[in-house]
């Protein structure tokens, strides 16, 4: 496993009763991993989608994108073991409960280096637990605008 895969560095470490305390505290980023031709071939297998701007290497290069390009959904599957930064010691139970919105507003090049960050920028309760609302992001190396912007919702139960 990479960085991005495996986060490294400090986790955010609290109780279901401090969550509420978090808001807007930052979870920091992932270390900057390098989006490999072998990973988006390998999505493309699993899932079936072989679109050629994700693993047509020459075919891709005569697009406006210069080259292939990570998967939206391989690029957003990325963030499921970033949020496990946040370790709730109470809860017995974690759950990726869904997203309130997903935007790719410029692609993830093949190639490109790219981190991960994200923000609690919301933590509704819920009967024996808690909803929390990250706003994350993947980062691109160089470029302007993100690869993505989601808000992921994760939900605790003690």
């Amino acid at each position: 496993m990479d960085a991005a895969e495996q986060p490294s560095g400090q986790h955010t470490v609290t109780d279901l009763a401090g969550l509420v305390a978090l808001v807007g505290a930052s979870l920091g980023h992932s270390e900057w991993t390098q989006m490999t031709q072998q990973r988006v071939d390998g999505f493309a297998e699993l899932t079936g989608d072989h679109n050629f701007i994700h693993v047509d290497v020459e075919r891709a290069s005569e697009t406006r994108f210069g080259g292939t390009i990570a998967h939206g959904f391989l690029t957003l599957s990325l963030l499921a073991p970033f949020t496990q930064r946040l370790d709730v010691t109470d809860a017995a139970l974690r759950i990726n409960y869904g997203l309130d919105r997903v935007r790719f507003p410029a692609p993830l090049p093949v190639g490109a280096r790219f981190r991960i960050t994200a923000t609690i920028i919301e933590v509704t309760p819920l009967e024996g637990g808690a909803q929390v609302k990250l706003a994350a992001s993947i980062e691109v190396e160089g470029q302007a605008k993100p690869a993505l912007a989601a808000e992921c919702l994760l939900r605790y139960y003690a």
